[in-house]
């Protein structure tokens, strides 16, 4: 790694949501800026969330008013920005008989219809599940039912283009790089640090450093900066289980479980149901966090409360548990702990400043950075005005209801390949899709296959724009193709990057 004698404006500490939302917001604005990732870009909680840009109906039973607010306002706007890759899910909460009443749920969803700024998206309306095909899936005795709006979103590909934009407007993004020290000397930072792989080091001076590691927040103030009495975050391991689809249509369902929790089962990837999560309190390492026996038996037996036909271990297709770093609010249970976000400034511009991030959540990501840009602009002076509101992320320029549009474009370029194929590089890549594919006519003209439709070509984009540098970069966070592909083309897969590596190609 070449030591960079330049200084920047703005160091940013990790390559999740949050951080590169940050880098994005201020690059945009005119601040130089440098982003760290020990990882991937999301290799952490920004993967492994229920994948939902959403108001979080539960947390009105917290009282958590400004935070649902902002999130349902979000909604929208996100949905705007990337078309792509988030777009509305309607979800049936079915009234379950000796749990929260009819009326409270009804209440609940009134709140929940006129408190955020909806649009575009349908409000509440009641169902008969007697009578009503979503009841289909259902047990009988599940009679009343309340349909509402959300939104779904591919969570690690929003990182990876609000990396992509952040890079687009002048932000260094480096993955597999550790900020192994952090010290302060005449205004500004000295960050120490060094590639994960090489073992390389070398240093950035900057002027203001911005904490957003997300679970290794505090472990940031400890080892790199040197603070010892540090306790900010609560680590909240959240599981969920991919299973063989459980019911046809498009709809998700939203579950309550006795114990006052609840769980979602939601469409994934066309072929899939995912049910999720869990709360449980976590301590040790994040980077090893895995579902528990106990957590995968909770989540068979929630949907299985609700679903006529069981819900077995034998249906699991894959796994993935997530390490929430909420902010410590010394709450008795973890399912009570806040969703919301804090930032803290410690120092000024005369001494070094830094901003810490705690907590947040995949809807609020670009509030919260907009925040965090008070809190930097407050330090280092103000550059351009908030401007995410009304921006595009890469491949998000169209309208929120064009994106059926977008594909008959692509059909029409592209008449030689299967609209399956196409449609999904829609889903993925948007506008740019046709960057992906380029003057390809065949499937064969997009190099070596690695099954399930996964191509050379699509590899080398992701490698080139995106920082994909192993094949779980590709299969599990650029895509999910890692659902679709066998062993033996994941071995194809990996045995390509080791000689790609050979020949010195990064």
């Amino acid at each position: 790694m070449a030591k960079r004698d330049n200084i920047t404006d703005v160091f940013v500490i990790g390559g999740g949501v949050n951080g590169c939302g940050i880098a994005r917001d201020a690059a945009g604005r005119g601040f130089s800026v440098f982003l760290s990732e020990m990882g991937d870009l999301a290799s952490g909680t920004s993967s492994a969330a229920t994948k939902l840009v959403h108001g979080g109906l539960r947390y009105l039973e917290y009282y958590e008013f400004r935070l649902v607010r902002e999130a349902l306002a979000e909604r929208e706007i996100l949905w705007a920005m990337a078309p792509h890759i988030i777009w509305p899910l309607r979800f049936v909460l079915p009234h379950h008989k000796g749990l929260r009443p009819a009326w409270f749920l009804r209440l609940g969803l009134f709140v929940y219809d006129h408190l955020g700024a909806r649009k575009l998206l349908p409000p509440t309306r009641t169902l008969d599940l007697r009578t009503d095909p979503l009841g289909r899936p259902l047990k009988d005795g599940y009679s009343t039912a309340f349909e509402y709006s959300d939104c779904w979103v591919d969570d690690a590909r929003l990182v990876a283009l609000t990396a992509r934009d952040a890079a687009d407007k002048g932000a260094v993004i480096q993955t597999r790089t550790k900020v192994i020290g952090a010290s302060r000397g005449n205004g500004m930072w000295t960050i120490r640090l060094q590639d994960v792989d090489s073992g390389l080091r070398g240093t950035v001076k900057a002027r203001l450093l911005v904490n957003a590691a997300g679970p290794w927040v505090d472990s940031v103030l400890r080892e790199a900066v040197g603070q010892n009495e540090v306790n900010h975050v609560r680590l909240v391991k959240g599981s969920h289980i991919v299973v063989r689809r459980l019911f046809d249509h498009d709809r998700a369902y939203f579950f309550q479980n006795k114990d006052g929790r609840i769980i979602f089962a939601i469409p994934y990837e066309r072929d899939f149901t995912l049910i999720g999560t869990t709360d449980q309190e976590f301590s040790g390492d994040p980077r090893g966090v895995a579902i528990s026996e106990e957590e995968t038996q909770y989540l068979l037996a929630a949907a299985t409360e609700y679903f006529e036909r069981p819900v077995t271990a034998a249906d699991i297709v894959w796994t993935y548990a997530g390490v929430r770093p909420l902010f410590n609010d010394h709450k008795s249970k973890a399912q009570e702990a806040t969703r919301d976000y804090v930032l803290t400034t410690e120092g000024d511009a005369a001494s070094g400043a830094l901003v810490n991030v705690f907590g947040g959540k995949l809807t609020t990501h670009r509030r919260l950075s907009e925040e965090a840009l008070e809190h930097i602009e407050t330090i280092l002076g103000k550059r351009g005005k908030p401007w995410t509101k009304d921006s595009k992320l890469p491949g998000g320029e169209f309208g929120p209801l064009e994106f059926d549009v977008q594909v008959e474009r692509l059909n029409e370029l592209y008449p030689n390949l299967a609209d399956k194929f196409l449609r999904r590089l829609a889903r993925q890549y948007g506008t740019r899709a046709v960057t992906v594919l380029g003057d390809a006519k065949r499937m064969q003209d997009l190099g070596e296959g690695f099954g399930a439709d996964l191509t050379q070509r699509e590899v080398e984009y992701l490698i080139d724009n995106e920082w994909a540098r192993t094949a779980d970069d590709i299969l599990w966070r650029r895509t999910k193709l890692g659902l679709r592909i066998g062993m033996g083309d994941k071995a194809r897969l990996e045995a390509w990057f080791e000689a790609r590596k050979a020949r010195g190609k990064k």
